[in-house]
């Protein structure tokens, strides 16, 4: 089983696959790695962003560091489903998340009022002070929800090392705040499979000779980047040159 940890690290690279590539994948994939227990699911993120997506904006200059906030949710949620609030940094391409569990309840009453309640363990409110002075500094509001479909595989011998394969992947800029859905428009219709690899250190030697013979490489492709360029940028009543 795997389980969904609060604070980690490690290294990310996104692959754009086309159906043919990901079933090939898949097969070759089978000696070494296995699904996890979710299965194919769904999961939902609202990124927040100043006025003028400063956030988004910083991060497109390909900086040495970078941050987002997001509240994320596994699943379509009820009052009580747990979310996350989530702080992902990316510093000289090592990525660094920090997060807490809440109700989704909860979560609805953070963004109209972060600092409106406590946290019970000392850690999570040591994180949760953390976003809210990220929040308070920059003046954080929800911006855009972000929603696909995934299936992710794990490497029982090395917990290190995991794939994931997100699928419809689509945005949304209404309804932020109150409502907590999947509903949205496609983000990239010319990407059937985005592929992203966790790994602390380096591959594993017979995954790369897998992606070697399928001719599979590296691409660079954020959600809510490339949500901002095409369909947010353009919309916006800031305008400003990239």
């Amino acid at each position: 089983m795997v389980k969904l940890k609060n604070s980690f690290q490690r290294k990310e690279k996104k692959y754009a696959l086309t159906n043919k590539m990901y079933h090939q994948l898949r097969k070759k994939l089978q000696p070494y790695m296995e699904e996890d227990e979710y299965g194919l699911h769904t999961i939902i993120s609202i990124y927040f962003d100043t006025q003028d997506y400063e956030m988004i904006r910083h991060s497109l200059g390909k900086p040495i560091y970078k941050e987002k906030f997001r509240i994320r949710s596994y699943g379509i949620p009820q009052e009580e489903s747990t979310v996350f609030l989530e702080i992902k940094k990316k510093v000289s391409g090592v990525v660094y998340k920090r997060r807490v569990a809440l109700s989704y309840q909860s979560a609805k009453r953070y963004i109209q009022k972060p600092h409106s309640f406590m946290l019970k363990t000392t850690k999570d409110q040591q994180i949760k002070q953390e976003i809210d002075w990220l929040v308070a500094r920059k003046r954080l509001e929800p911006k855009v929800m972000i929603a696909y479909d995934r299936r992710a595989l794990f490497d029982s011998d090395n917990e290190d090392f995991r794939i994931t394969f997100d699928f419809n992947i689509r945005y949304r800029e209404e309804q932020l705040s109150h409502t907590l859905d999947d509903q949205g428009e496609s983000v990239a219709p010319e990407i059937d499979v985005l592929m992203e690899v966790k790994a602390l250190g380096a591959y594993p030697i017979w995954f790369s000779e897998i992606l070697a013979e399928l001719n599979i490489y590296p691409a660079s492709f954020s959600k809510y980047a490339q949500t901002y360029q095409r369909y947010l940028y353009s919309k916006g009543d800031f305008q400003y040159v990239i």
